[in-house]
């Protein structure tokens, strides 16, 4: 079977002396892995268009057991990003949470809107990285079926307080009056803070990434977003523990 969709390359492995294995978040199936032929020929188009953080149009054959691209059109190449190495690792922590949070074999459209937007903000400075990246993180779990339930203390029902606890385990807030030590880890949110953490699954596509926060509270943010996906998905992210350690 044959298919043509637009997609990001996520990751790309040398395959003998010519040819690559790559994955790549596609918009009609999700994540795919796919052999590329002649791929490693810099004379050949597939070369760049399949090319990890290129986002391109593919011709994909489906086989029983494995995807391959026939051919691949370069849409667009995050180039920008190559040349600065503290973006170039948050780029490939995104690319491993794709890897590891979107569909496969499912429309994944709005998955790869909001990565693509991610890199186009990060690559053209256009936000910072320490807001762009856990908007990515807590809007990618929400897409995949683990939205947290932010809306209030899930004990007394309290909206909002000056001291409300984010337990990334269960994924609610609790009012410090509420909560009970139990050793289960908690992070401390003042009102600015859990109302962005709210805003990066409650609000309108167009708006993700529009507010602003100051640093010490981004910081929390962050905290927030990296735990929380930490327990859903029960994995270590090795990219991001590059990205902190470098950054």
């Amino acid at each position: 079977m044959k298919f043509r969709t637009m997609g990001l390359i996520v990751k790309e492995q040398s395959i003998g002396e010519q040819d690559k294995l790559v994955h790549a978040l596609t918009a009609t199936n999700g994540i795919i892995k796919a052999f590329v032929r002649g791929a490693k020929n810099i004379k050949n188009q597939k070369c760049a268009a399949t090319s990890l953080l290129t986002y391109s149009r593919l011709t994909v054959y489906k086989g029983r057991e494995s995807y391959i691209i026939g051919d691949a059109i370069p849409e667009r190449i995050f180039s920008k990003l190559r040349g600065d190495v503290v973006k170039t690792c948050l780029a490939q922590y995104f690319c491993e949470l794709a890897i590891t949070i979107c569909p496969r074999e499912q429309n994944a459209e709005e998955f790869l809107k909001l990565i693509l937007n991610s890199l186009y903000l990060l690559s053209e400075n256009k936000r910072s990285a320490k807001l762009i990246k856990p908007c990515l993180e807590m809007r990618l779990a929400s897409l995949a079926g683990y939205m947290p339930d932010l809306r209030m203390c899930r004990v007394c029902g309290e909206y909002s307080c000056d001291n409300m606890l984010f337990l990334p385990k269960s994924g609610a807030i609790e009012c410090a009056e509420c909560h009970h030590e139990n050793g289960e880890m908690k992070i401390l949110l003042n009102p600015s803070s859990l109302t962005a953490l709210r805003h990066t699954i409650y609000a309108d596509d167009n708006k993700l990434f529009s507010f602003a926060l100051p640093e010490s509270d981004l910081d929390v943010l962050n905290e927030a977003s990296e735990n929380y996906l930490e327990y859903m998905f029960e994995k270590d992210f090795s990219t991001l523990n590059f990205y902190k350690t470098i950054s």
